[in-house]
């Protein structure tokens, strides 16, 4: 037998000798293998004195153990090499950027604003980059702008055709879109041109340059775009025309009758040709002009030539007075990089709103209630009191003619007395 075999019986046999006899001492059955044989003094344990069967014989399941621990690892290990492969992947990112160029490099514009002739040619540059850390084929075409619902600087679909300045823009050799493959960290410079059309009409034409790539996300691809805005101002007449075409508010009434909410609800319409935003001022009055609660300010996102957009504001702390006067003021403003259009004029509208104040009501009611009980009580007893008074005096002159009859009675029956 070798040493480590025997080594290894021995604490085998030891541990279930110990086993054996706590069970034992706990009136439980031995948990001794069944086909192990030993002394009963176990602290004259020799190997010469007890057998020990063999590993396979000792634990029938040892071997189906040993299997499925080593499966476990197995799979343990096979999932830790797939999370770090797909960490190594989740890493790989996809950047890209687009800026103005010099033609060098990018240059201090956030924006591309031009004001030209109608029938004026220009040429400029776009500076394309590969942000990210996998190789890209960057797709660069330019097309139309327009107000999303939210009031964002919208553009056109990958694969919509641009009618306006959007199909005035073309790039090297006439071409509409170019294909432009960079490695990470690379950056091209593309240069661009823009022809007005003779017939374009005066005011801002928005536009954008887009870069778009498809990148694969699971079983679809994802286009994902960025773009520079691009506003071409045509000469002529110009006319910066912000309008409010409706106005409306409703009240939101509180337990507390001072801390109601007003909500004002108006539509602006830029009815001119020049892009333009604003800045606003809502609130609330009441009487001879009087605020009925804090002002609210806000700013309106740019909007472009003949976009609509409807906006609401809520102004707190509006009691319950019954006549409010709700307003808003709106003053048109250009973008710092824009081109100054000229004199803006601001725009006021109001409306009126009724918040019934009911807790005026309610104490004009408990008022009342307390008014004509009072009065009806004092009613009754003015009735009471008059009638009180008739008793009393109808009593006082029974008792006085009865006073009256009986003296005469008692001085008729008195003698001496002569007529």
């Amino acid at each position: 037998m070798k040493r480590g075999e025997g080594s290894l019986r021995r604490l085998l046999l030891l541990f279930f000798l110990r086993a054996n006899s706590e069970s034992t001492e706990r009136n439980s059955l031995p948990l001794v293998h069944p086909l192990a044989s030993f002394p009963t003094d176990y602290r004259q344990l020799s190997l010469d004195k007890c057998t020990v069967p063999d590993l396979a014989a000792l634990f029938p399941r040892f071997k189906r153990l040993v299997a499925l621990v080593l499966a476990v690892a197995f799979v343990s290990l096979l999932m830790v090499s797939l999370q770090a492969a797909g960490s190594a992947h989740a890493d790989d990112t996809a950047g890209i950027s687009g800026a103005p160029s010099n033609g060098t490099g990018t240059d201090a514009r956030s924006r591309f604003s031009y004001q030209l002739a109608p029938g004026q040619h220009i040429d400029d540059a776009y500076q394309v980059k590969n942000t990210g850390t996998v190789p890209q084929t960057m797709k660069v075409f330019a097309t139309d702008a327009y107000n999303t619902d939210d009031g964002s600087y919208g553009l056109l679909d990958t694969d919509a055709t641009p009618t306006d300045a959007g199909n005035w823009i073309t790039f090297a050799g006439g071409a509409k879109q170019l294909s432009i493959p960079l490695d990470p960290g690379a950056s091209q410079i593309v240069p661009f041109s823009l022809d007005v059309p003779a017939d374009a009409s005066p005011g801002d034409h928005a536009a954008g340059i887009v870069i778009s790539v498809l990148t694969p996300d699971g079983q679809v691809l994802v286009d994902r775009r960025v773009a520079t805005r691009l506003y071409a101002r045509v000469e002529g007449a110009l006319q910066a025309a912000l309008t409010i075409s409706s106005i409306s508010a409703s009240y939101d009434s509180q337990f507390n009758p001072f801390d109601g909410a007003a909500t004002v609800t108006y539509t602006i319409r830029n009815n001119g040709n020049v892009a333009l935003s604003a800045n606003t001022v809502v609130g609330v009055n009441t009487y001879f002009g009087i605020g009925a609660a804090g002002q609210v300010r806000g700013e309106v996102a740019e909007m472009l030539p003949g976009s609509t957009r409807t906006v609401s504001v809520t102004v707190p702390g509006v009691a319950q007075l019954g006549y409010l006067n709700p307003y808003i003021s709106l003053a048109p403003t250009v973008d710092p990089d824009a081109l100054n259009p000229g004199q803006l004029t601001t725009v006021n509208r109001d409306t009126i709103l009724i918040a019934m104040p009911w807790w005026l009501v309610i104490i004009l009611v408990i008022a009342a209630i307390v008014f004509l009980i009072t009065r009806i009580r004092r009613r009754r007893d003015e009735k009471n009191a008059l009638a009180w008074a008739a008793y009393t005096e109808a009593e006082a002159r029974r008792k006085a003619a009865e006073d009256l009859v009986g003296s005469g009675a008692a001085s008729g029956d008195s003698p001496g007395r002569t007529r």
